[in-house]
């Protein structure tokens, strides 16, 4: 399986440009929601194994000219559509959670098609991936749904928000695994999106001690376990792609499949009650009253008739999404 970047041609840059910013958008928004995975975003527009290479290229002090566009394009577009979308997307995802889940459940499922045709001939050690792949992400929407995860409460440490930074930014580009799931087992998903939207607030208002403040206190320890996560996963996907490649994709695969388990979309936020426990701590007057409603325990609902007829239209309008996306100039988008 060949990722390089180098036979990419002057020609191909506009339709690189295009998947790459599209693909860092639905990567920024994938990467809000716990339950959906960054890299399934990339993986569906048909971009993610020419982003993992250009990574690898780059750490390795290797600049060429489609490595440069396919990772300015990615980068640039999710990290903008994280800053200006911190809150909104955090928002529509608890008020309208059965919509938005229903949405990711198509455009993740729209990624198989894209990463079976790279993985087929299947042989054993591909469907033995795939399996691992499914029952990991399987366990953990169980955990998540089961609410065994860590606090999201109280000030973050710089060591804490920096190995959120690191597990965050791995999941990011790991197909499957979400890195908010992630984020919110080690207790920092709000505080991260609280600190995204005050800096952003910050310089919207033009308070720069404000902005430099939640900088040097949140934007920064986060940035650089990114950094530092990013390269690291993308240096030994790349290693394992070229040693083990028929197992890695089927991982891969299995991990596209599982993440759809923790999106059932017929579940909403639960207001807890004083006394219950939610993550192994008792719910106070005071805990309450600072609770995010993202961090509600969720219930299944029995949805309506037209519930259920606008989640299947949502799940088949995603799909086709993201497989017309990854049809855009296949040359430039699938390994050869």
């Amino acid at each position: 399986m060949q990722t390089s970047t180098s036979s990419s041609s002057l020609a191909d840059y506009p339709s690189l440009i295009l998947r790459g910013v599209i693909g860092g958008v639905l990567m920024g928004l994938a990467n809000l929601v716990p339950g959906i995975s960054g890299g399934t975003m990339l993986l569906a527009v048909g971009i993610y194994p020419l982003f993992i290479a250009a990574i690898a290229e780059a750490s390795t002090l290797k600049f060429r000219a489609a490595s440069l566009v396919i990772l300015a394009s990615v980068a640039g577009s999710a990290g903008l559509a994280i800053l200006l979308l911190a809150g909104p997307v955090k928002g529509l995802v608890v008020d309208y959670r059965w919509i938005m889940y229903s949405l990711f459940i198509g455009l993740t499922l729209g990624g198989v098609p894209v990463i079976w045709k790279i993985t087929k001939p299947a042989v054993r050690a591909t469907w033995v991936g795939a399996v691992c792949g499914f029952l990991a992400m399987a366990a953990l929407a169980f955990l998540q749904q089961a609410g065994i995860t860590g606090s999201s409460e109280g000030a973050a440490g710089l060591v804490m928000l920096f190995i959120a930074g690191v597990a965050g930014a791995g999941a990011m580009i790991l197909p499957g695994v979400s890195g908010g799931y992630l984020l919110l087992v080690l207790g920092q998903y709000v505080p991260i999106l609280t600190g995204i939207d005050r800096f952003k607030d910050a310089l919207k208002l033009g308070d720069m001690a404000a902005a430099i403040s939640v900088g040097w206190q949140v934007i920064l320890p986060v940035g650089l376990g990114v950094v530092i996560g990013i390269v690291a996963v993308s240096n030994l996907l790349k290693f394992l792609l070229q040693r083990f490649e028929k197992a890695t994709l089927g991982v891969l695969l299995g991990l596209l499949l599982g993440a759809v388990v923790g999106l059932w979309p017929f579940q909403r936020g639960n207001p807890p009650d004083v006394g219950d426990i939610i993550k192994g701590r008792p719910v106070t007057e005071e805990r309450l009253a600072k609770m995010d409603p993202g961090d509600y325990p969720t219930e299944f609902f029995e949805p309506s008739t037209g519930q259920i007829g606008g989640a299947l239209g949502l799940i088949v309008a995603g799909f086709f999404l993201t497989t017309g996306l990854a049809r855009l100039d296949r040359k430039s988008g699938k390994p050869s």
